[in-house]
């Protein structure tokens, strides 16, 4: 087994000095140690070192997302971690994707990252190497030609923003950068001045809160990689509980179509306009309209390649969740921005909610595109304005 150690230099004695009880969990077919407190306590504990269990479902995808990837790619599969922890993501990486050639693991603590080599030595990992360095640090020393990642992570507290310089820099031309971000309240509006610094853009609450959220983080990802020449193309975007989770392809040329722009929303009809450039006033009902943006205006999935994750889960011990959410993002992939929910609707109705099926059926008998949505288990897409909505969900 190949464990090189990248950066500073740790003699130490695995897990010396920590007191705290370790145990083994297999997630996938992967043996990882944790604290016994990050399984037993309803708040997963920082120190000494974190883990997080309810963060499975984004590693599943994770997996699925890099396997389907690395299928049709042809330079050298290098994953590269830039907040590893204890390395759970990677050690999975490392252990269930049978053809990645080199998984290198990144994080300050040093005590995680003695834990991480001891859950590989558990896996039997080869080509696992350690480093031990501030995040964009890390990148730095495989941001030139020939050393880049094809597949790049970064899964922080709070916001990944301060790491897309230093990220994109680490893809190399053609590959996959996956961003995690958790600031729940700063991308949903408590914050406005704090979105608007991390993000370049600012959010309203709406009914489909989430994807705006979505929408920011790539659209200031958008902002960076514009700045350096990058063109950044969605493949598939996720979102379970505490955080949001995006996968983009990374291309060394300059994106040639503006897709930048503003979600406006009217209160007082449920009406949204997705445009270049922001609106004032309702083309439904002439009320007031209020804009979140700028945002990325762009598709969020690439048909393609979600079904391509959906080919994959054969190979994989994964949840059971990740089929349903895949196939909705494959049957949502080509639709409209912005969806509806079948409780607001009905509020408008003044009726109670009818089943998606029905929902989707009236809407796509009438002529329109309808789609459930992956981000809302009560949400649809439609090519079919609010109006015309209520209208036919009163008959």
């Amino acid at each position: 087994m190949v464990l090189t150690v990248i950066g500073k230099k740790n003699s130490r004695k695995l897990l010396q000095g920590i007191k705290e009880k370790f145990v083994e969990i297999t997630e996938g077919s992967t043996k990882i140690l944790v604290l016994d407190k990050s399984i037993s306590d309803k708040v997963p504990p920082k120190k000494p070192v974190f883990f997080n269990p309810a963060a499975k479902l984004n590693r599943d995808f994770s997996i699925l997302a890099y396997s389907a990837f690395w299928n049709d790619f042809d330079k050298p599969k290098i994953f590269l971690d830039g907040l590893a922890g204890v390395g759970a993501r990677s050690l999975r990486v490392a252990n269930e994707i049978k053809d990645v050639e080199k998984v290198v693991i990144n994080d300050v603590n040093s005590d995680a990252l003695d834990v991480a080599q001891r859950s590989a030595r558990l896996n039997n990992i080869s080509n696992f190497e350690i480093s031990e360095n501030e995040t964009c640090r890390f990148f730095s020393l495989f941001s030139q030609k020939d050393s880049r990642g094809s597949v790049v992570d970064i899964d922080p507290f709070g916001s990944p923003t301060k790491y897309f310089d230093c990220s994109i820099r680490a893809t190399m031309h053609g590959g996959l950068l996956s961003v995690t971000a958790t600031d729940m309240q700063v991308l949903h509006g408590l914050a406005k001045n704090a979105c608007k610094r991390k993000y370049y853009g600012v959010p309203i609450k709406t009914e489909y809160s989430n994807e705006i959220a979505i929408r920011l983080i790539l659209g200031c990802l958008y902002a960076v990689s514009g700045r350096l020449g990058i063109q950044i193309i969605p493949q598939f975007v996720q979102t379970h509980m505490h955080y949001y989770r995006i996968f983009v392809k990374v291309l060394t040329k300059k994106d040639q179509n503006q897709n930048l722009g503003y979600i406006s929303h009217c209160f007082e009809c449920g009406n949204r306009m997705v445009e270049k450039k922001s609106s004032n006033c309702c083309d439904k009902c002439n009320g007031e309209l209020n804009s979140a943006g700028p945002l990325w205006i762009g598709q969020l999935f690439d048909k393609k390649f979600v079904n391509s994750m959906l080919n994959e889960i054969p190979k994989f011990i994964v949840d059971k969740k990740c089929v349903g959410i895949l196939e909705k993002s494959v049957s949502e992939a080509e639709m409209p921005a912005t969806y509806y929910t079948l409780d607001k609707i009905a509020s408008k109705i003044k009726g109670a909610p009818i089943k998606m099926k029905n929902a989707i059926k009236i809407l796509q008998d009438a002529g329109y595109l309808a789609s459930p949505t992956s981000l809302n288990p009560t949400g649809f897409r439609t090519n079919c304005t609010i109006d015309e909505v209520v209208k036919l969900f009163e008959n």
